[in-house]
């Protein structure tokens, strides 16, 4: 890989040297592009930074969140990424594309892996932790993106390999904050982007496929079943279009064998795999995990209208978890190199019941400053059973419970490809979604900057 960016930026530098004019990063229609987002922020309750962890802090109120700190804090606004892309025209109206995406943390220039994050943890208590939590960007090379494909302006586009589902491609559109780490819920958290868990925002050996007809939009998604990864198989449909100044799309999602995983394992679970007769016993704690097991359902719709100055966004999910139609043993290969060593397959005995919706607008006060402000919420229902059935509690996170988060960011383009920002969000979780918490509440008020090209 290093070898061909090195290559790509010696042909932008080359193609720089004979037109100072230009300042594109594309030659001979392959494109060199990246962000790197550097902050401070303090947090109410916090958990120290991890090299690993895709955002590097936790920004959302989290079960680790603990104790009061400034820190540094890598990718607020945007991922920092590392990219190369292309298009090739193959006969009039018909070109062949290709696209590879790596995410890193620039606290420490490793590239990230949130389930390396996870393990790095195992066997901690939670007070003891540095920051992890699950995420579709871990172990690959390119972990965000590695797909080629062919694109028509008539026909639409088909791609193959490594790729955001609808559902991610659609938050990403309509959140107001961008899918922003530090001041997103569902930018920090991918349930929403990937039909109630986070690996499923991305698919590996998935099959894409998008087309515009006038005001008219459609996509289909299928990821091939058979496959070791974060799911059996997976589907996504979207329908949409534009009118006047208003975007609106509908989704569906439909998810086998989705795997969650809640947290690094417990000590109990690390003596497991030294222990000899249990079905643990000689993996490696370094790639060990403990995985919830679902079959999830999605519907949802998001929305936008662009008034001028100001745009308003509106988006709605619910989710369905369901104990797994194809249960998945002890051992099975999760995505990036990490293996299942316990797996849970009846955490659901009656069906949960998922809604996110957020709101927000964004206002351009000035072409160069933007303001913008969110509201965010998830509702839990009660899916417990025998004592747990009815509770709205922390007891257990079967019982029903919110998360409300709202934020407020500034942001200043000092440059086309140079901006500053500064912000907060201030996120609480109740009932069964704070079960299990050292706190339930927090807020983080950061400041950096970014550059991307």
């Amino acid at each position: 890989m290093k070898k061909y960016l090195l290559s790509a930026a010696a042909l932008i530098a080359m193609a720089g040297a004979a037109n100072a004019a230009d300042d594109s990063m594309t030659v001979a229609g392959i494109t060199l592009y990246g962000t790197v987002d550097m902050g401070i922020m303090y947090q109410t309750h916090g958990t120290p930074l991890n090299d690993y962890f895709p955002t590097g802090t936790t920004e959302l109120v989290y079960k680790t969140v603990n104790k009061s700190m400034w820190t540094m804090s890598p990718s607020n606004l945007g991922q920092s990424k590392l990219g190369i892309k292309g298009a090739e025209e193959i006969v009039d109206g018909l070109s062949g594309i290709f696209k590879l995406e790596t995410f890193f943390n620039p606290t420490s220039g490793d590239t990230s892996d949130a389930l390396k994050s996870i393990t790095q943890n195992n066997g901690r208590p939670l007070n003891q932790q540095t920051s992890n939590a699950d995420s579709s960007i871990t172990g690959q090379m390119f972990n965000s993106a590695a797909i080629v494909g062919l694109s028509s302006p008539k026909w639409g586009t088909a791609t193959f390999g490594r790729q955001t589902g609808l559902l991610a491609d659609g938050v990403a559109k309509y959140d107001p904050q961008g899918v922003s780490n530090a001041f997103s819920p569902i930018g920090w958290s991918g349930a929403a982007g990937g039909s109630g868990d986070t690996q499923d925002r991305r698919f590996d050996n998935s099959a894409k496929y998008l087309v515009q007809v006038g005001p008219a939009r459609a996509g289909a998604m299928y990821k091939f079943s058979g496959y070791g990864g974060s799911a059996y198989s997976a589907q996504e449909y979207e329908v949409g279009g534009d009118y006047a100044h208003a975007s609106i799309d509908a989704f569906y999602a439909n998810i086998k064998d989705a795997v969650i995983i809640p947290g690094p394992l417990t000590s109990a679970q690390v003596t497991s795999l030294m222990t000899p007769g249990t079905a643990q016993y000689g993996m490696s704690s370094v790639t060990a995990l403990s995985g919830i097991v679902s079959d999830n359902q999605t519907f949802g719709v998001m929305a936008m209208y662009d008034a001028g100055k100001p745009k308003a966004y509106f988006g709605y999910e619910h989710i369905t978890f369901a104990n797994p139609s194809h249960p998945l043993a002890p051992g099975f290969d999760d995505i990036g190199g990490y293996t299942l060593a316990f797996t849970n397959n009846n955490f659901y005995p009656n069906h949960k019941e998922l809604d996110i919706m957020w709101t927000g607008v964004k206002y351009a006060v000035t072409p160069k400053f933007d303001v913008t402000g969110a509201y965010y919420h998830y509702d839990q229902n009660n899916f417990g059973s025998g004592s747990l059935a009815g509770c709205s509690s922390t007891a257990a996170p079967q019982c029903s419970g919110q998360l409300n988060a709202v934020s407020l960011v500034l942001d200043y383009r000092l440059s086309k490809r140079f901006d500053t920002y500064a912000g907060a969000q201030w996120s609480q979780v109740v009932g069964g979604l704070a079960s299990g918490y050292l706190h339930n509440n927090e807020i983080d008020p950061a400041a950096g900057i970014r550059f991307t090209f």
